[in-house]
């Protein structure tokens, strides 16, 4: 008897960059996106800051949002990592 295999089927995404088909298959350099250009442009957006993750503001932002840079060697604010 001869095993059949079949190979699986390949998934139509729509790309999040222009909205068209793309395969979403082992086959495809730029998978979610359709093309290079599509993903360049996503990664472009993601470098010059037009898409952000929401976080919460962290203990040191409610000092004005200003920052008066590293803590100074007197030990007046404690470094933390």
């Amino acid at each position: 008897m001869t095993a059949s295999t079949t190979a699986p089927a390949v998934r139509t995404v729509r790309c999040p960059a222009c909205g068209g088909p793309s395969r979403y298959a082992a086959d495809n350099p730029w998978r979610p996106f359709c093309s290079e250009r599509c993903k360049n442009l996503d990664f472009g957006a993601w470098a010059s800051e037009d898409y952000r993750v929401a976080t919460q503001p962290s203990v040191d932002d409610e000092d004005g949002g200003e920052s008066s840079g590293p803590a100074s060697s007197s030990g007046d604010k404690p470094i933390s990592h």
